[in-house]
């Protein structure tokens, strides 16, 4: 085991070895975040996310400097939806309003569609990009943990805490969160690198509620600039 490293966090300072930590980049995507994207398109304010790409870009800047594994999310379907449950599954019924499926022009006038892999809408936000060595779960439910390898690539790193970033909070971010402990991962949640969208609902305060849930039981909640110090604190120290 490599050094631990103390950041301040709550409901207390919380400690990490950088050799078994991963980065979560939770569903950074054009649907998500971007213009024409199918939060857009569904007449949400995309500016929430837009603004968590530059503090997510410096920590992940900083993580990959130091050594860690970068895991991308993409919540992405078949192009017959036959991975999103039966008509009367509650995750088909609850993104039918969002028009899961719906075929759409992506920015470059080519055909895409809605929360479909392979697709220009599922794709990471190009300010985001993986890189090569980085790990991408294409997933099919709130959870990255649910009927994905995802904890299989963790195990087999000898990961056992997990940084998150991305949105939205109160849905994928927490459903991941709470799959994560439940197999104990030790989960730091960043305040300044997730969000939740502004609309009727959506409302703001539920980023505050799910942080409140996840410093009570789920794990913890930290900035960005204390892991970027603790990250630059250990290269330091190799040199």
């Amino acid at each position: 085991m490599g050094k631990q490293y103390s950041i301040e966090a709550r409901p207390e300072p919380v400690s990490f070895d950088p050799s078994r930590t991963a980065v979560m980049v939770i569903d950074m995507q054009n649907d998500f975040g971007s213009r024409g994207g199918m939060f857009d398109l569904a007449g949400l304010d995309v500016a929430p996310i837009g603004r968590l790409i530059q503090p997510i870009s410096r920590l992940i800047e900083a993580a990959r400097d130091a050594g860690l594994l970068i895991v991308y999310t993409r919540q992405e379907h078949n192009a017959d939806l036959s991975d999103a449950g039966s008509e009367g599954a509650p995750h088909r019924i609850k993104h039918k309003r969002m028009n899961i499926g719906r075929t759409v022009a992506a920015p470059d006038g080519s055909e895409s569609q809605v929360l479909v892999r392979g697709t220009w809408n599922t794709a990471i936000v190009p300010d985001l990009s993986p890189r090569p060595g980085d790990a991408v779960i294409s997933k099919h439910r709130f959870s990255a943990f649910f009927e994905t390898p995802l904890d299989s690539i963790l195990r087999a790193r000898g990961i056992d805490t997990l940084i998150f970033t991305g949105a939205t909070t109160s849905i994928c971010v927490e459903s991941t969160v709470r799959d994560a402990t439940f197999r104990d991962y030790r989960c730091i949640v960043l305040r300044d690198c997730t969000t939740e969208l502004i609309g009727a609902d959506t409302p703001r305060s539920n980023h505050e509620a799910s942080l409140l849930a996840i410093e009570l039981l789920f794990g913890w909640t930290a900035e960005s600039d204390a892991v970027i110090s603790a990250l630059a604190e250990q290269r330091a120290a190799a040199e």
